[in-house]
Parts: structure tokens; sequence; C-alpha cells
């Protein structure tokens, strides 16, 4: 079942702006992976979700924001697939739950909120301890879902090109919030093509976090590949009134719904990029769509309905 929607579609929407530039532009459409696991969260959970079930775990617990696309995933992976999943969530919670947080619960997810100095702590072999006693057994998943295994499933993505692409993509182009899809798409290309990553978040700081990705898997003499910080328009889940009317008039004249967050930076970074000549005519830009549309609810939540 953890195959039965790949390989997921790739389409060429009519782009007339990119056209007269000599530029193709071609969209994987991992969004349309599974309704409520999509995207790169579909891939990076493939293994995890094997591993949990070879080692005989009935309990997964993970990290996450309270808008997370991975925390809303793995709800969901856990209702499908049958087995009991618990969020550690970042700050107070605050009531109503927020639809990311309400869809988790209404998936049987066990919400716990921590304060955001506890959060920092995530990664701790102590605190990962500590949610163990509380809870029994459980397979601890990283914030993001990223690990070795998260980068052998979105490595696959890799696998899925050769077979529907006649020729490599000059670009393949992915958004970045932890650096795990980047760094498995780096890992499945071995050099070929060149990746550019569009960091939603506000800082410098996931190139490295790629770099030691890679290290880690043993991929790190891989270079074909270059983090991009300037489209993060604000920092994560920022309202940028840009991002917002590019998301709308993208669907409107593609037909392609893209979220705010994450893939509508992602493609506001192109199309810039395009215009300042970043490209060269003749050249063929494949973007990974990763999903994460679930976050539109909320972000319509909290700014009215800005996004169609």
């Amino acid at each position: 079942m953890l195959d039965r929607f790949l390989p997921t579609p790739i389409h060429e929407p009519p782009l007339p702006s990119l056209a007269e530039q000599g530029l193709r532009l071609l969209v994987k459409r991992d969004d349309l992976i599974h309704p409520d696991i999509s995207g790169n969260k579909w891939r990076k959970l493939k293994y995890n979700l094997l591993e949990l079930q070879e080692q005989e775990i009935q309990r997964l617990l993970t990290f996450g924001g309270a808008y997370s696309n991975h925390i809303a995933a793995v709800a969901a992976a856990g209702q499908t697939f049958g087995f009991d999943t618990i969020g550690i969530i970042r700050g107070e919670r605050v009531d109503p739950l927020n639809p990311t947080l309400r869809q988790a619960q209404k998936a049987g997810m066990h919400l716990e909120f921590v304060s955001r100095i506890d959060y920092r702590r995530r990664y701790d072999p102590d605190y990962q301890e500590h949610w163990r006693q509380r809870f029994g057994n459980c397979y601890l998943l990283p914030e993001g879902g990223t690990n070795a295994l998260a980068l052998k499933g979105c490595a696959e993505l890799i696998d899925e090109l050769e077979q529907d692409l006649p020729e490599w993509p000059d670009y393949i182009c992915v958004s970045a919030g932890t650096g795990g899809t980047m760094a498995g798409l780096v890992a499945g290309l071995r050099g070929r093509s060149k990746v550019l990553g569009f960091s939603a978040l506000k800082g410098d700081f996931l190139a490295e976090e790629v770099r030691q990705l890679l290290e880690r898997t043993g991929c790190g003499e891989y270079a074909n590949w270059q983090m991009i910080d300037r489209y993060h328009f604000g920092g994560y889940a920022q309202y940028h009134p840009e991002v917002v009317r590019f998301v709308n008039a993208f669907k409107l004249q593609t037909g392609i719904p893209l979220e705010p967050i994450y893939t509508g930076k992602m493609f506001c970074g192109i199309f810039d990029l395009a215009a300042r000549d970043f490209f060269r005519p003749g050249q063929t830009i494949l973007a990974i769509h990763t999903g994460g549309l679930q976050g539109i609810r909320g972000f319509n939540e909290r700014h009215g309905k800005v996004i169609e």
C-alpha cells in the first residue's frame, strides 16, 4: 500500500512568461500521493513505517509545531495503518485547536504541549528517554520526519524521474524546512543535474543541515546543490501579500494549488530567479510539489480567507 499512489505524474503547465525566456517548467505532483499523507511526508514516512512494522512497535512519537504538515501526516498515517501516534507540540495549548491539530486529534493522535524552552531539547537523548518512560516503547521520529530512512524514501523520487523523463532537467527545485527532502534528492541523483533548495525559514542554517545529513548518509562528496535563503518572505508561516497573490494567480492560471508556507515561496523564487536571468534559455526546471496543502486551512483561519 505504501507504493499504491506512485509514481506521481509530471505536469507541464502553460506558463507564457517562462516560455518567452526559453525555459520549461515541469511540476512533479507529489501533492497527489495521498489526500492526508501527501508529498514528501509520504516519502519520508515510507521506510520509517516499514521499520516500525519490522520492530513490531505499535506507537510512534514525534515532534512538531502547531501547524506542522509532519504532525498532520503522522496522525493520518497512524489512522490509516493502525498504530498509535503521539505528537509533542511546541508551545502552549490554545483552544479551540487550529485546523491542523484538530485534524491530528480527530485521526487519533495524542497531543502533548511543551514550552518552547523544553522543545529545544527534542534531540537530547535524555529528553527523548523521558517520553519513552512516559508512554512506553515508542518509535521516535524526529521533527519533520527527517532521518536516514526518510532520505532513502525521498531518493526514490529520482528513480521515478529516470523512468518518466527522456533526459535530466537542468535544475530540480524543492522547498526546504528541515533539509531532509533535499538531501534525499541529492543522494538519489548521485551528481546529476543540480538541486536548488528554497528555504521557508528565516536564516542561513539549512545549508549546513543538508551538508550534515549528506555526510551522515555517506553522500558528502556530492556538491551539485545550492540552498537559496532569500525567499523566506519573513520566515515560517508569515503572511506576505506577494506570496498570497502569487499562490492564487498560479492556481487560476495552471489549476495547480500551492500553499503559502513552503511551495508558494519556492515557485515565487523560481519565477524571480528566471526574471533575474539565473537560468539560461533552453534549460528545463523541474519543481517538486511537496504537498502540505492542509496548511491552507490554518493560514486562512489566522489571516482571513486569503487563499482561494
